[in-house]
């Protein structure tokens, strides 16, 4: 999708006033890289909390903190990174230099890198998985190559790329999905192959680094916390909070259509000189005026489907885990993270399915009692723990889905609309939906504003190489 400026520019300021319509991880990137540059920021949150998707909710019967989702980022994500670093929580990740991928005989293969570069780092690690027998890593190494000699913008459908590279069912289910269906949260069958060619270019095989999780040590309301919010402050930027926006409105100009405000669902208007849309993409369309619903820039948003996640969250009375966490082969959930003691005789686990679609039509206390005898079938002391409760969280839009061919639904940030940036990992940022592509967004978004406001700046961080 092309961008197309507006024919008549009207002059360039040196600064001027932002409205930030959306407190998740794209609006909070748009609104630290504008900070300190002239601008009066102020972000507009309809919740009352910040991060958005990667956001906490309080348990009722403790007050504790709980991601609705364990949200975890790698070494690859250089602009999620440096924004964590810029407002001052980067030490609130906790590395994680070996992964645990666990089968349901209940042995253990354990990924870690070598001291070796970049891309010979990772081959033990392979080699020694045993869930793959010595021909299925050959199948795999092979695939690898050939993915990696293709075009970075070949998209084909995924599924049959991979089985016309001698990819077999047990090479697809036990490496290609174990990887792809947490990386994208979606399934094999319906990816495109750009998208998983990034996950392991860029994951794997650039960076000795790159592949490096980290998982946050706190809530992500406490990542999200005190210290973004005395940032923010610091750097005159407003938060509101629970101020959801209805609809933002706009005036002709000489040189064109402009936002000139945001309808607040309290029936006040906020006005700005410039404007940064970082909702989701089904939320677009509610929130534009009634004179752009027609434009083809913002009709790519119709075009995505979401994917689906559901967590999974369960407080035992004993520690049950030897392990920070296990990637699950063959199994229901897909990840499961041990966050330890969190109350006085209170360990809890998360466990992640992605790409949950299969589970859509089961009830929570199905889908409960499938993933709880899961992990008492793989971890024995689940199994003789007391369960003292669980709670099944869904987000049925938590991604776009990365089908083949999805960028031609995913606009620039710097829209037709003079005044108007729009941002959300839906956006086009090269990056799938993560966290990672909802920061670059927001930052690409601070950068077009700055551009049309005469003050070029470059903020997207270059990738690891």
């Amino acid at each position: 999708m092309r961008n197309e400026e507006p024919k008549s520019e009207p002059p360039a300021r040196a600064s001027g006033s932002v409205i930030v319509v959306g407190g998740g991880l794209a609006g909070l990137a748009a609104a630290v890289g504008l900070a300190g540059r002239g601008f009066k920021v102020t972000v507009l949150e309809s919740r009352n909390r910040l991060g958005g998707r990667a956001g906490s909710f309080r348990d009722p019967q403790t007050d504790q903190l709980v991601d609705a989702c364990q949200h975890v980022s790698m070494g690859c994500c250089t602009n999620f990174a440096h924004l964590l670093r810029t407002i001052g929580v980067e030490h609130l990740l906790s590395p994680q230099p070996k992964l645990y991928f666990v089968t349901p005989d209940r042995r253990v293969s354990v990924f870690k890198s070598d001291p070796w570069p970049a891309p010979f780092h990772l081959g033990r690690a392979l080699m020694g998985a045993h869930y793959l027998t010595p021909f299925d890593k050959l199948r795999v190494a092979y695939g690898l190559g050939r993915m990696l000699l293709e075009r970075p913008d070949a998209d084909p459908p995924l599924l049959p790329w991979l089985k016309a590279h001698f990819q077999n069912e047990r090479t697809i289910g036990r490496f290609w999905a174990i990887v792809l269906t947490s990386a994208l949260n979606e399934t094999v069958d319906r990816v495109g192959l750009k998208y998983a060619r990034k996950v392991f270019r860029d994951g794997f095989v650039r960076h000795r680094d790159a592949f490096t999780v980290h998982v946050p040590s706190v809530p992500l309301g406490r990542l999200y916390g005190d210290e973004l919010r005395g940032w923010l402050a610091a750097h005159g930027v407003e938060v509101r909070e629970n101020a959801g926006v209805k609809r933002l409105t706009c005036t002709p100009s000489p040189s064109g259509t402009r936002i000139s405000g945001a309808a607040l669902r309290d029936g006040s208007t906020l006005t700005a000189d410039w404007y940064v849309l970082a909702v989701p993409f089904d939320r677009v369309a509610d929130l534009l005026p009634g004179e752009l619903a027609g434009e083809p820039y913002f009709g790519g948003a119709n075009g995505l489907t979401p994917s689906p996640i559901t967590s999974v969250h369960l407080w035992l009375d004993r520690p049950t885990m030897k392990l920070p966490h296990a990637v699950l082969v063959d199994c229901l959930g897909q990840w499961v993270f041990d966050r330890g003691e969190v109350a006085p005789g209170e360990f809890y686990l998360q466990v992640v399915v992605s790409a949950a679609r299969d589970l859509k039509g089961l009830g929570r206390e199905e889908i409960q009692r499938r993933i709880y005898e899961e992990l008492g079938r793989l971890f024995p002391p689940v199994a003789h723990a007391k369960l003292l409760r669980a709670k099944v969280v869904t987000e049925h839009t938590a991604t776009f889905s990365a089908v083949p061919g999805v960028d031609r639904w995913r606009p620039p940030q710097a829209s037709p609309v003079w005044n108007l940036a729009v941002a959300g990992d839906w956006t086009d940022t090269g990056w799938p939906a993560t966290m990672e592509g909802a920061v670059r967004s927001g930052y690409l978004a601070a950068e077009a504003i700055l551009a049309r406001a005469g003050q070029p700046a470059k903020l997207v961080q270059p990738e690891l190489s």
